[in-house]
């Protein structure tokens, strides 16, 4: 089941929050500089597990992380796991990165 999910930078909480119907439903922690984006931790509230809730999250982040160009370090196992499952988003990691511009 997918639910029309909002998602917004909350830069003053440095995450990105999740809602439907007006109600934060789950978020991501970021922790960001000019040269790198770490995504440390994401919840999602267990009323909205299983309902896009992470997966807009996910993707809006590294979405984000594209537009500023800043690679990806994502300590956090469900942005890792997705960012595995979906290669369009690979190239952000920050191995992946690094590994081209040394």
């Amino acid at each position: 089941m997918t639910t029309d999910v909002t998602v917004t930078d909350a830069e003053s909480g440095s995450r990105f929050e999740a809602r439907v119907d007006g109600e934060l439903a789950g978020f991501a922690e970021y922790m960001r500089t000019d040269r790198l984006v770490v995504y440390p931790h994401t919840e999602v509230d267990p009323a909205y597990e299983g309902r896009g809730v992470g997966s807009a999250l996910a993707r809006a982040a590294l979405d984000d992380a594209r537009r500023r160009d800043l690679p990806v370090l994502a300590t956090c196992p469900f942005i890792s796991g997705w960012m595995s499952r979906h290669p369009e988003y690979q190239d952000l990691a920050y191995q992946n990165r690094s590994k081209v511009t040394d």
